[in-house]
């Protein structure tokens, strides 16, 4: 499982990273390694409002269709539409995929740091 120093993850396996106000959601090495091999995602429109623990997008792997949930409130200034038509790069490169860009954020939940990320992935499968 990569983790990256500098990104922060909430427990439904999403990574942010902030800069300068705006928070950029992707999904997690470990989120996309237990999906396995995603072939569509959904997402939101510029403009949506986000809700902290919401689901925001979802994507399709050929085992399911998994929500992605929001670490963040506010709204959504960017979308990643190339992942439109590449789901596979969540796959491939998850910490370069980002699903959105969050500005106007009004509250966040509590964000784990890559060490403690790793400690509660390691508690969720004993």
């Amino acid at each position: 499982m990569e983790l990256r120093e500098g990104l922060l993850y909430s427990k439904s396996h999403e990574w942010v990273k902030e800069e300068d106000g705006v928070a950029i959601i992707g999904l997690t090495d470990f989120a996309q390694s237990e999906l396995g091999d995603l072939v569509f995602v959904n997402l939101p429109e510029e403009g949506d409002e986000v809700t902290v623990g919401e689901a925001f997008a979802d994507v399709e792997s050929v085992k399911a269709v998994s929500d992605v949930y929001s670490p963040v409130s506010g709204t959504v200034s960017e979308v990643n539409e190339e992942l439109l038509d590449a789901p596979e790069s969540i796959n491939e490169a998850p910490y370069d995929a980002w699903f959105v860009k969050v500005t106007d954020i009004t509250d966040k939940e509590e964000l784990l740091t890559a060490e403690e990320y790793q400690a509660f992935v390691e508690s969720e499968q004993e």
